[in-house]
């Protein structure tokens, strides 16, 4: 997927060669990029800089990635990707409860960054994409209008939500307490058997009836596969 130029990206680790090597590799991308050694800094150049992503290492000296975390959730709408080198479950938990948006366990490739870089513009900044190409997809959400294979489909409000929820996160399982929670909300009082019910009318608009484009994973949820 290619992004729209002026997309910023604050990195903050405490090692300079981690920091060069992700700069050098983001800039190369397009995005504009400033990075910071410790947590402290990181506060001063978000309010300056203002970025849209964060890299946040979890162990920083002085002010760890969890409380930076917690203050960029206060400051801004920056969307968070902490970095850690630990994998105690009890990390990730803290950290998503705190507001970040993803986690990555270190070593960690470019390409699984930039990936995740991408579904967050993608899921927190639909505003700065006008229309974007997934396969066969094209997702105009100016217009809430998804084509098919250059066929515009008549689509329900919901619909529209369902199927760009599907293909934006496409080779990721989804269950139905995701779907019901990003796609109706939080406070949505009916069954999940709803989420069945329009994945049926999705695949009769996309004439999926074997169920090649939206994969059912039996006792896990849905996935959207792309040509």
């Amino acid at each position: 997927m290619e992004l729209p130029k002026g997309i910023k990206v604050l990195l903050v680790d405490d090692e300079p060669n981690i920091l060069e090597f992700l700069q050098l590799g983001l800039e190369n991308e397009g995005f504009e990029v400033q990075t910071v050694p410790d947590g402290f800094s990181a506060i001063t150049a978000a309010n300056k800089f203002q970025p849209h992503i964060a890299v946040l290492d979890v162990m920083m000296p002085g002010m760890d990635g969890f409380e930076v975390c917690r203050m960029l959730k206060k400051i801004g709408h920056t969307a968070v990707i902490m970095l850690t080198a630990r994998e105690e479950v009890e990390d990730r938990v803290k950290g998503l409860t705190i507001g970040a948006d993803d986690y990555m366990i270190k070593p960690f490739s470019f390409e699984e960054l930039l990936a995740r870089i991408h579904a967050r513009v993608r899921n927190q900044f639909p505003h700065l994409l006008s229309e974007v190409a997934f396969g066969p997809f094209r997702v105009d959400d100016r217009r809430k209008e998804i084509s098919y294979e250059d066929r515009t489909l008549e689509l329900s409000p919901t619909e529209y939500e369902l199927l760009k929820f599907l293909v934006m996160n496409h080779g990721l399982v989804l269950s139905k307490a995701t779907i019901l929670d990003k796609v109706w909300g939080y406070d949505f009082g009916g069954e999940e058997n709803i989420v069945e019910v329009y994945i049926r009318s999705l695949r009769e608009k996309l004439s999926d009836r074997e169920h090649r484009l939206i994969r059912t994973m039996r006792g896990a949820g849905y996935r959207v596969d792309l040509p």
